[in-house]
């Protein structure tokens, strides 16, 4: 059903071209930080990154759309599950979504300007990304976390490097973006947008019950799919929501700490002359 998660011919492609792997922010309620930047690159993958700077640009796009729409009920579309079920239940608010890329499309094209002779991978916490990525000519291929779990399980890595870094583009605070409501706490809304105009669910159960009967006073609806946000991912470890969340919150917490040399940062300008606007 999904070309570009054929495993097969990614490890096939990994012994022959460069590759980068896009990271999806949730990767660590289920894998142990620095180590997955180890395994990836041990896979073969040149270079590895997170989704956080393709994050700060969807924020920034979010931040202007919804300042110049003041009267306007706006829905979020980070995830394309939510992006397909009003396509396809609730066409009456196709108008409402969101004109922007996802942070994985947004990623891809960043890196796709950087590193222009790499094929970029996404791993990915669910099966709408791979939907997503079948669509887009940005990501070439999608591996998601069971089958990463699967081919980390058989590496041994024998002389790890001292220093374990993501390649360019670190961002910290877009790293609780795969949590319910991380989109609003991170795009900067202050002043934008009021409180109480803003509404975050999780669980397309609850996001139907909204549309179904919506509060008129809201203006941005921040929602995912599945419950809990990305950390809730079909292919994520099957332990608590509660357990998931503290692990995102402690990796931001310990991110901070981190001393990130200036050529890693996700500076703006690395950004510069991508067009993130996107017609749904």
């Amino acid at each position: 059903m999904f070309k570009k998660n054929n495993i097969t011919k990614i490890l096939s492609e990994l012994k022959k071209k460069k590759m980068v792997a896009l990271v999806a922010p949730s990767f660590v309620a289920d894998f142990e930080y620095p180590n997955i930047i180890n395994y990836l690159r041990e896979m073969g993958f040149d270079k590895v990154v997170e989704l956080t700077f393709g994050a700060k640009m969807v924020n920034r796009e979010y931040r202007k759309i919804l300042e110049n729409n003041p009267d306007k009920l706006l829905i979020s579309t980070a995830c394309p599950g939510i992006v397909n079920t009003i396509k396809n239940n609730f066409p009456e608010y196709s108008e409402n979504l969101i004109p922007v890329d996802s942070p994985m499309i947004a990623m891809a094209k960043i890196c796709k300007k950087h590193f222009p002779k790499h094929k970029t991978v996404f791993i990915s916490p669910c099966d709408l990304k791979k939907l997503e990525a079948e669509k887009s000519k940005y990501v070439d291929y999608v591996i998601d976390y069971d089958q990463l779990r699967e081919i980390i399980n058989k590496i041994k890595i024998k002389n790890p490097p001292k220093e374990i870094l993501f390649d360019k583009f670190y961002n910290d605070y877009t790293k609780i973006y795969p949590l319910s409501g991380g989109l609003s706490k991170t795009a900067h809304l202050k002043g934008v947008i009021k409180k109480n105009e803003i509404i975050v669910i999780d669980g397309i159960n609850e996001v139907l019950k909204f549309l179904k009967k919506p509060d008129k006073k809201i203006k941005f609806l921040d929602v995912l799919f599945c419950d809990g946000g990305c950390i809730g991912g079909p292919h994520t470890l099957k332990i608590s929501i509660k357990e998931k969340k503290k692990k995102v919150l402690n990796y931001l917490k310990e991110s901070k700490k981190e001393d990130i040399p200036e050529n890693r940062k996700g500076l703006l300008e690395k950004a510069e002359g991508i067009n993130f606007i996107k017609k749904y």
